[in-house]
Parts: structure tokens; C-alpha cells; sequence
């Protein structure tokens, strides 16, 4: 039985749950699942938990991701990507839009921002996903939703498809769990007062793992073959990194937290006032995972124990 977190890279012409489908084959296991939906025609890194890592798959997906996307002028798309429909266009040449003005307006998208979810997506309205109404020929009005880009830079020149009437440009996005960013290509471009699309769309880091540290279901296979695949898996912890830690000695406290139980916060020299990490000093291995008690202020409960 495996257990850890494996940093897979998805191919194009797969969907994310193509991946633990053939995942489960190789492997012989059920436990597995991805850590957050890669569309697809989009290729890139995408950490896969495996066994007991299933637990701690939220805390991998608010690890933060980034990517690298090419933004295209001139057309708009029912999905916001180079999959939908054509649905506006507009001829671009260098008297509409230059560098010096994309530049300005990507500054515009760092830090928090608005977004709408693309009618092609699986967030849920009324327990029904939205990508069920689009195929449907509905509409409904989409909740708007805040999202963090940390970084967004341009990559490449602008270059103009003179045979198309479009543009076109590269840029690196590094941002919070629940970002679209073909929904961010569809904005950029209306903030130049053009219409977009995102046309190409690789992840390049997710959950702390590098597009270069991904292994193909080929290597997979290969490495579970050859029996050497365990030694390729992350153990949980890394999978929690994004979370305060506390490093427990005592071994009656960590019996405790392995038996469930609850402590007052004055028991640690570190404050608790979100989910922390309880780590065993001996072996450096994940207790448990607590958070402040809702109705107690001055006590912290169990959310998961590692036994």
C-alpha cells in the first residue's frame, strides 16, 4: 500500500480525473485523489495524494500555484479558452495596443481581485454546476468570487498574427486556490478594451512541486515495475508546509494528541489562532492537525490525527 504525495505530470488531452483513473490501475489502490482540476487541453504539474496523503489534500491546494499562459487579442470565446466557440472579434494591430500598455495593466491584476467563473467551470449554483447550464443553453447569474495573483508578469513580446487580425503575449501568474485564469485573459483584455482568450495554459508549480519534478504515467508505471516507487513520494508533512507548526517532546502531550484530546492554549509557548501542525520532535512525523475550539476561546480540539 502506498502512502504519500506524488507530483504527476498531466499531459495534454487528459482530464485530471483521467489521471487517478489509470492512477488506481497502476497502482492496485483506490485511496488516491488529485489536488485541484487541471482542464484538459491544460498541461502541467499536479500533486496526487495517495493513500493516507488523501488527508491532507486541502492543505496542498492552499499551497499556492502558478502558471504560464498565452493571452490572445482580437477574439473572445464561450469558455474563455481556444476549446469554445468564437463569440466577438475585433482586428488588433500595433495602433491599438502596445507593450507599454499591456505592461500597465497586468500591474492592475496584482493583489486581490474580483472574478466571475466562467459559465464553462464546475463551480456549483444552486447545487448544479455551471458547465451543466452552459451545455444546456442556460444562463445564471455567477457569484463573484475574491482571488489573490501574488505575481503577473509579461514573458514574451507582444507579436501581432497579421493573417488573423490578433495579438498574442506570454505571462507568468503565480496566485490563491480558486483562480480562473482564462477568466484572467478574458479581463486583461477587456481592461485594454479588446476581446481575449487564454490559448495555451501550463501549470508550473502547485502544492510546492516544480513542473520539472513531475513524472509521467509512463514513469510511473516504470517506477512501480521496478519497485522504486515509494521512494519517489513526498511523505504528508511536506503536504502540510503551508501550515504554522508546533514540535512536541513530551511524550504524555503526545499521547494525548494522539488519543484526540483537546488542551488549553497556555499549555504551548505558540499562540493558536488558526489549524496548526502537531510534529513529533523524535521522528518529525505529523501528530495531528488542531484548530481553536468554536465555542471555547481558550481551547484548541482535534481537526485530523494521523494514527
Amino acid at each position: 500500500m502506498y502512502n504519500g504525495i506524488l507530483p504527476v505530470y498531466k499531459e495534454r488531452g487528459l482530464t485530471s480525473h483521467d489521471v487517478v483513473f489509470k492512477l488506481r490501475k497502476i497502482l492496485h489502490t483506490k485511496k488516491i485523489g488529485h489536488t485541484g482540476t487541471l482542464d484538459p487541453e491544460v498541461s502541467g504539474v499536479l500533486p496526487i495524494c495517495i493513500g493516507a496523503a488523501t488527508k491532507v489534500s486541502d492543505y496542498v491546494m492552499d499551497m499556492g500555484k502558478s502558471y504560464h499562459a498565452t493571452v490572445t487579442l482580437g477574439v473572445s470565446t464561450t469558455t474563455e479558452d481556444q476549446t469554445g466557440d468564437v463569440i466577438a472579434t475585433q482586428t488588433v494591430d500595433e495602433n491599438h495596443i502596445n507593450e507599454t500598455k499591456i505592461d500597465e495593466v497586468l500591474g492592475q491584476f496584482q493583489g486581490t481581485i474580483t472574478q466571475i467563473p466562467p459559465m464553462y467551470s464546475s463551480v456549483k449554483v444552486n447545487g448544479k454546476k455551471l458547465y451543466e447550464y452552459a451545455r444546456q443553453n442556460q444562463t445564471v447569474e455567477r457569484p463573484e468570487r475574491q482571488v489573490t495573483i501574488s505575481e503577473i508578469s509579461r514573458q514574451s513580446d507582444l507579436m501581432f498574427d497579421q493573417q488573423h487580425g490578433t495579438a498574442h503575449f506570454e505571462i507568468d501568474v503565480s496566485c490563491g486556490k480558486g483562480t480562473y485564469i482564462r477568466t484572467l485573459a478574458t479581463d486583461i483584455g477587456k481592461a485594454l478594451g479588446l476581446p481575449a482568450h487564454m490559448s495555451k495554459l501550463t501549470r508550473t508549480t502547485s502544492g510546492g512541486f516544480k513542473l520539472d519534478e513531475g513524472l509521467t504515467l509512463d514513469q510511473i508505471r516504470a517506477e512501480v515495475e521496478r519497485d522504486a516507487l515509494q521512494q519517489r513520494l513526498y511523505p504528508i508533512e511536506y503536504g502540510l508546509n503551508g501550515l504554522k507548526k508546533i514540535v512536541i517532546s513530551d511524550q504524555q502531550i503526545k499521547q494525548a494528541i494522539l488519543n484526540g484530546q483537546k488542551f488549553r492554549k497556555d499549555q504551548f509557548d505558540d499562540d493558536v489562532n488558526e489549524t496548526v501542525v502537531m510534529l513529533d520532535e523524535a521522528t518529525g512525523r505529523a501528530l495531528a492537525l488542531y484548530m481553536p475550539h468554536p465555542d471555547q476561546p481558550q481551547v484548541i480540539k482535534p481537526k485530523k490525527v494521523f494514527n
